[in-house]
């Protein structure tokens, strides 16, 4: 997958693994990220980082996926961009996309036909559905076959 580095125009390659106890410490003492990870891995879900291919130590992003076999979906807990790349000043683009189209992956490889849901943040919902292709389901938002495939092909 490539993220693009505002600064320079230029795609570099980066890659999303599973996290460690101490990923998730650097990351609750660092000053990149609000969310306290050590608590959500509390909650028995999975967690993923988003890093640049081999520095493994800079995240730029996690996410929080719970798996909901009763209904064939992955759900997205949380979704964080590092403090440095959001906003206007950001760094670097395309890191938030990934971390999406990496449920949607996981969702497909699970056989839930890329089917992601998530309970976004009022502020966010428009930017879901708009840039991402998720739809309202009651008070969440999820993402279904099509668009999961979109949104796969054009950013992993």
């Amino acid at each position: 997958m490539k993220l693009l580095n505002l600064y320079k125009n230029q795609e570099f390659e980066a890659e999303i693994l599973k996290v460690m106890d101490e990923d998730l410490k650097e990351a609750n003492k660092s000053n990149q990220f609000e969310f306290d990870w050590i608590e959500e891995k509390k909650k028995q879900c999975d967690i993923f980082k988003i890093v640049i291919k081999d520095q493994e130590s800079k995240i730029l992003g996690l996410i929080s996926l719970t798996d909901i076999n009763t209904e064939f979906r992955i759900h997205i807990n949380l979704v964080e961009v590092s403090n440095d790349n959001k906003g206007k000043n950001k760094r670097i683009d395309r890191i938030a996309g990934c971390l999406l189209a990496f449920a949607c992956k996981v969702a497909f490889e699970k056989g839930y036909l890329g089917f992601a849901s998530l309970v976004p943040k009022t502020e966010l919902v428009g930017l879901y559905i708009k840039k991402y292709g998720f739809k309202k389901y009651g008070s969440q938002l999820a993402i279904d076959q099509r668009d999961a495939i979109g949104l796969i092909q054009k950013y992993l």
